[in-house]
């Protein structure tokens, strides 16, 4: 998940759970601003991690360093209690009133494991156990980069905030309004250009969507009764639906892989659906075997390619099924060679469904490690993640590492 929207969930959880106040309202610092600003670091602060990557010239640390010990279950104590130390210390030097010590890791710890669990649920992998044990767990829920999530997490936060003061309802809600309601049309013109394309119907529901919720309750009385703290649980709430929703689209894709890899007798090695922008709808069915990775894409919207027919135990046919096959290069010397590398099993080591290749230029050979967890969204640029080696003729390494657009 990107950092942006963990600090948006953390100012949610302490504005719905932990009565915090709004961070940019004119005002005296309070206790519950601090709340808020609180979970919002805690947070944020797992991906600390990645100033280390900016200053160390490994580039390996991007698998073995980031979500490690900053994003570890075990050492989650030990951060929560330095930042309330820390945020103690720097209260008292600005003579700011402050929730206790005890309160402060609570509130810390609840920010950093809201940011594990939102790194969980994406398919990039976090080593929650380091530094114990070194294995990625992924969930495979939503995308990394997930927009719709991000706005649910944000627009009720901003509601709030417009219907915090009546007399100043208006003139907040128009300023939220001429920012967010062309928003769904730049976002649009975003995908598009990384191959998630949205239709004309969904930008015109998400833009109606976004008008009417910062339009509506501005117009009518009943608003009145609802509170600063009701506004952002029924965002929190709506999060957790979706977050539930997703889930549920989650498993019904991996059982449409699953059918596909049976009714074609794979030997599979590994198997996944993976979230594919835009929406939960679409998924990337991934299927690791012996010669190569297949890819099976899906739209839970349309009728699944397989399912069993009445009192056949075995997967039909109703339509032509389309996939992908990436096969592995076939085995030399200079993928043997390559797979000794250090940086290279670090980068197997990383890969759930790695992909070899190998190609001659001139004299130089060329081996190529690509995770189709990260697939190619332009064709000027190299796929993420894609590792290459090259040799010379007498199998000494002429260059080596991550390939980049």
């Amino acid at each position: 998940m990107d950092t942006i929207t963990h600090g948006i969930a953390g100012a949610l959880i302490g504005k719905a759970l932990f009565r915090g106040q709004d961070l940019v309202t004119k005002g005296p610092v309070t206790r519950q601003r601090i709340v808020t600003w609180a979970l919002m670091l805690g947070a944020i602060f797992p991906d600390a991690d990645v100033f280390r990557d900016m200053i160390s010239k490994d580039p390996m640390l991007i698998l073995t360093w980031h979500r490690s010990i900053t994003h570890s279950l075990l050492c989650l104590p030990i951060w929560a209690l330095a930042l309330a130390a820390l945020t103690r210390w720097f209260a008292q030097k600005r003579k700011w009133e402050t929730p206790s010590f005890g309160a402060l890791a609570g509130i810390y710890t609840i920010g950093i494991l809201s940011h594990i669990f939102l790194d969980l649920v994406t398919s990039f992998g976090t080593i929650i156990w380091s530094p114990l044990q070194w294995s990625r767990p992924a969930w495979d829920v939503i995308f990394i980069i997930d927009l719709t999530f991000t706005a649910i997490l944000l627009v009720p936060q901003l509601v709030a905030w417009v219907n915090a003061k009546r007399e100043k309802a208006t003139r907040r809600m128009l300023l939220m309004c001429a920012f967010f309601v062309p928003a769904p049309f730049v976002v649009s013109i975003l995908l598009q250009n990384v191959g998630a394309p949205v239709s004309a119907p969904t930008i015109l529901v998400a833009t109606a969507i976004l008008a009417a919720l910062f339009l509506i309750p501005t117009r009518g009385a009943w608003s009145a009764g609802i509170s600063y703290t009701a506004w952002n649980r029924a965002g929190l709430l709506a999060a957790c639906a979706y977050l539930a929703a997703a889930s549920y689209a989650h498993h019904t894709a991996v059982r449409r892989v699953q059918q596909f890899a049976a009714f074609e007798h794979f030997e599979v090695s590994a198997l996944g659906a993976l979230p594919l922008p835009p929406s939960v709808w679409h998924w990337d069915g991934l299927i690791r075997t012996p010669r190569g990775v297949y890819e099976f894409r899906t739209d839970l919207a349309e009728k699944p390619a397989l399912q069993r027919s009445s009192g056949n135990a075995n997967p039909t046919a109703l339509d032509a099924i389309e996939y992908k096959f990436y096969p592995d290069a076939r085995d030399n010397r200079f993928i043997e060679q390559a797979r000794q590398l250090p940086e290279v099993q670090k980068v197997l080591w990383f890969s759930r469904f790695p992909v070899v290749r190998f190609h001659q230029e001139g004299p130089i050979a060329v081996v190529e490690i690509s995770d189709l967890r990260f697939p190619q969204v332009r064709r000027d640029r190299p796929a993420s993640f894609t590792y290459r080696v090259r040799f010379d003729a007498s199998g000494n390494v002429v260059s080596q590492g991550w390939l980049k657009g």
